[in-house]
């Protein structure tokens, strides 16, 4: 049986819980050490169900390839001293021998001096031949002969026995996963079957009373079970076979019996949520319970990931990954994923880096190493690599990222303009078409769909608007939507362009304060009477906008310097304060009225704002950046935009 080779020494391993945060490098050794040497389990398969299998051992080539001397093209095979004195003024005669030479036909006659033999393509050479001369190159001669022109080199146009592949060449190495390609040097050998690594089955259970499966109704404070699939696709993808058990509730011994039904069938389990060391979380007290040495590992320095658990049942790995998506799969990939794929037995992954500059300080917590999830876009310089601040509960965190920095433990920030590594998702950057950094709008979609049917790609990064002003003028994207309101000269915008940026008109959509409807608080008042109201009741609470934006400073100027209960929740989204108020989490703040019509708010007008766009003027004429503007002056997008809620400039 194939090995999988030893990993770091098994004297550190204890069979107990560790209930100390371990580095990700110690966490990694003692997960391995208590895992390998492990055999590769192989199967063999016929070679047309091969394709896609990784290879568990060497093959050998058992023959020559191709097995005989054969002709690379249509013509005769002659002997080239016939020809040493051939030329266009020279012909030399040589007499035809009475056969042909087809694929798969042996040759009978051997070719003498002065003689040759017609041979078509792939046809073997016969005895006495040493070079083939293109039919292009000759001329009848009558029924038997045929004129020469050109003077032939010994060999020329033969593929010799085993040029190919020689009989004893090391031909595929174990590890290789079967492709296209390999599947016909195979068979050029003969090779009918081929033993491969038979993919691990790894059981995938998601754990929470909160979860429900994709399809169903969500009831209140209940989330969309996203682990479970996730999960499986990047099992699937590792080499692995998942099989998504479903989603088991906080029950001790439901999740016991699950757990036990899983480790009997799969070669791995593993598990998202119940990691975190609370009451609440069961999975890790159930896995003592299973078998030696137990947990290896409960608490990982990883920023995210920390709550990561990882045991070992019996020889089978058991891996609990944090509930949140971003956590449970960067964990899964980082630490998961070379355990996996060594199951498999597929090389390590070889991940493709690329250096890039950090636009923004990006603070980090001493003590845990932290992966930031970024995202690529061309400066002036070089590549830039925007921060996602989405946080380890969003799913598109790892979905829209280009890739992933590292902050040491040891660092308590990464300071703005530091150039760093960048560790790829994909083998190659991709850099998007056109880049939008600054305020987000819904509205903004409606543009950008255009570009996207006609194949460009578009990366929007929602910073606010005095961010993606700052990204504006350091050249790091192409555009910067913006609403922001001059007090000075009470106009939108235009006051706060700089040298090298130009205002392009984008809509006009009415910002208010949004309420549950029938809050007598502030049904029938103006916005003003309604935040004066709001203001005189403490149990009022509001929910606010992030520092940058441009809802923020409307906000500012309404409040004066009054700090309701709710200020400091400072959400990055229009949506996300809706959410908030038809929560009652909050009971106002300030959203645009499609935001607020869509969850069913009331809503009392307050101003109409410009959304517009600051061009950068060095990069107007790009491609990208002339198809936007098309579109934005579209009749169809006006149209879309106006059925949404807002008003074209």
């Amino acid at each position: 049986m194939t090995m999988i080779p030893k990993s770091p020494d098994r004297s550190a391993l204890e069979q107990e819980q560790f209930l100390k945060i371990l580095s990700r490098e110690e966490a990694l050794a003692r997960f391995e050490a208590a895992l390998l040497p492990r055999a590769l389990r192989t199967e063999t398969r016929k070679l047309a169900a091969a394709l896609g299998a990784t290879l568990a051992e060497d093959i050998t080539a058992t023959i020559d390839v191709p097995p005989f001397d054969r002709s690379n093209v249509d013509g005769f095979a002659v002997r080239s001293a016939d020809l040493a004195a051939a030329g266009e003024g020279a012909p030399v005669r040589l007499a035809l021998n009475g056969e042909t030479v087809h694929c798969g036909t042996a040759p009978t006659l051997q070719v003498a001096a002065g003689t040759a033999t017609a041979i078509a393509t792939g046809g073997p050479l016969p005895r006495g031949a040493d070079a083939v001369v293109m039919v292009e190159h000759t001329q009848p001669a009558g029924q038997d002969a045929i004129d020469v022109r050109r003077a032939v080199s010994p060999g020329q146009f033969v593929s010799y026995a085993g040029s190919d592949i020689a009989r004893g060449e090391a031909l595929l190495r174990a590890s290789t996963i079967i492709g296209s390609r390999e599947i016909g040097m195979l068979a050029a050998c003969g090779i009918a079957e081929v033993g491969v690594a038979r993919r691990p089955r790894v059981a995938v259970i998601s754990t929470g009373d909160e979860l429900v499966q994709p399809g169903e109704v969500l009831g209140p404070a209940e989330i969309y079970d996203t682990n479970g699939a996730i999960v499986a696709a990047a099992i699937d993808e590792n080499g692995g076979e998942a099989v998504f058990l479903g989603a088991v509730p906080d029950d001790e011994a439901r999740l016991e019996a699950a757990m036990r039904n899983a480790l009997a069938e799969a070669d791995m389990l593993v598990l998202s949520g119940g990691t975190s060391k609370g009451a609440g979380d069961l999975s890790h007290r159930i896995i003592s319970r299973l078998g030696a040495p137990g947990i290896i590992a409960h608490g990982v320095a990883l920023k995210p990931g920390k709550p990561l658990c990882l045991a070992v049942c019996d020889g089978k790995p058991v891996v609990i990954l944090p509930g949140f998506p971003t956590s449970a799969m960067f964990t899964f990939h980082d630490m998961i994923v070379p355990v996996l794929r060594r199951m498999a037995g597929l090389p390590p992954r070889s991940d493709a880096k690329v250096n890039a500059t950090v636009p923004v300080r990006i603070a980090s917590e001493l003590g845990r190493t932290e992966f930031v999830m970024v995202s690529l876009v061309e400066g002036r310089e070089g590549l830039i690599a925007y921060p996602s601040g989405k946080g380890s509960g969003a799913i598109t965190s790892f979905a829209q990222a280009d890739g992933f920095l590292r902050i040491d433990a040891l660092a308590d920030q990464m300071p703005a303009g530091t150039e760093t590594e960048v560790t790829l998702f994909t083998p190659h950057v991709r850099v998007p078409d056109l880049v939008i950094v600054g305020s987000h709008c819904t509205g903004l979609d409606l543009v950008t769909a255009q570009l996207a049917h006609a194949g460009l790609t578009v990366r929007s990064i929602a910073v606010g608007s005095l961010g993606g002003l700052a990204a504006a003028k350091r050249g790091e994207c192409d555009l910067a939507p913006i609403h922001l309101f001059d007090d000075r000269s009470e106009t939108y915008n235009t006051p706060y362009l700089v040298e090298g940026l130009e205002l392009v008109a984008g809509w006009r959509r009415m910002q208010g304060v949004v309420f549950r409807k029938g809050d007598k608080r502030f049904e029938g008042l103006s916005a003003k009477d309604a935040v004066a109201a709001a203001l005189a009741d403490p149990a009022c609470i509001m929910v606010n906008r992030n520092q940058g934006a441009g809802t923020r400073i409307l906000i500012d100027r309404l409040l004066g310097g009054a700090r309701p209960e709710g200020y400091w929740n400072q959400p990055r989204s229009h949506n996300a304060v809706a959410a908030a108020v038809a929560q009652h989490r909050a009971d106002w703040g300030m959203t645009i009225a499609p935001v607020a019509h869509a969850a069913g708010l009331g809503f009392i007008p307050l101003a109409e704002e410009h959304y517009d766009f600051a061009v950068v003027s060095a990069r107007k004429q790009r491609p990208a950046v002339q198809a936007f503007l098309d579109a934005l002056g579209s009749n169809e997008v006006r149209a879309s935009l106006a059925r949404a809620g807002f008003r074209p400039a």
